[in-house]
């Protein structure tokens, strides 16, 4: 008990840290804007670029602390679970990251076959996380790939990219809420660094297992596997 109200503590103090930064931030530019002083048009129109940024990674941070809290009192739970097309949705979520696949001219596949019982929303989620960390991470002109696998028992999906890759002494807390292996690069590209936490705990409770895979080359290999028919399948 005495560690759980550690590890909450904790947790109060960094997200305390991590939203100072950008109200910080947001309040320094207003500040400066409010003043007067700044006159060129160039820079107002860039102040006012870096209030949008840093409200927008706030807003983010938010919504991430709320899905983790409501993820850890099951609350999330009110969704049933039903057969969840992984393939699918896979695909569906790189559409929905086009944009920045496009711009940086990123090749991004899903093959195999996919399907358990889920909560859908939780896998959405899920693999959101894992396939968005691809695509941010990555190199231009760098390949995403999503291998489905369907088991007799399990299913796994397999998310491998060309990126930056995570050095091996970074690896084993990859996990951890707030833990970044490049803290500069992580915040400049939108991140909260709870995504991965996310995952980890969707995984848990739909009993899975979520680890990094052998990869050939650079980048990295992220692996989640689930049982077919989960805990909550009747």
């Amino acid at each position: 008990h005495s560690e759980s109200s550690w590890m909450r503590s904790e947790f109060v103090t960094n997200v305390s840290h991590e939203l100072k930064t950008p109200i910080t931030s947001i309040k320094g530019f207003a500040e400066l804007l409010d003043s007067g002083v700044v006159q060129d048009h160039a820079l107002v129109e860039s102040y006012l670029r870096r209030i949008r940024e840093e409200s927008e990674r706030m807003t983010n941070l938010i919504e991430d602390i709320l899905r983790l809290s409501s993820l850890e009192s099951g609350q999330s739970q009110e969704q049933r679970p039903e057969l969840v097309d992984l393939r699918e949705m896979a695909e569906d979520i790189l559409y929905s990251l086009t944009p920045q696949i496009s711009k940086r001219n990123i090749t991004a596949q899903a093959e195999g076959e996919g399907c358990c019982w889920a909560v859908p929303d939780d896998m959405r989620q899920l693999l959101k996380n894992i396939i968005e960390n691809a695509v941010k991470y990555n190199t231009d002109g760098g390949s995403v790939s999503v291998v489905c696998d369907q088991g007799d028992e399990t299913c796994s999906v397999t998310v491998s990219d060309t990126g930056i890759g995570i050095p091996m002494e970074h690896q084993p807390r990859i996990f951890e809420r707030f833990y970044r292996v490049d803290k500069a690069r992580s915040r400049q590209s939108g991140g909260t660094g709870l995504g991965l936490s996310i995952a980890k705990e969707i995984i848990d409770r739909h009993q899975g297992v979520l680890e990094l895979a052998d990869k050939e080359g650079p980048g990295l290999a992220v692996r989640m596997e689930l049982k077919i028919e989960g805990p909550d399948h009747e």
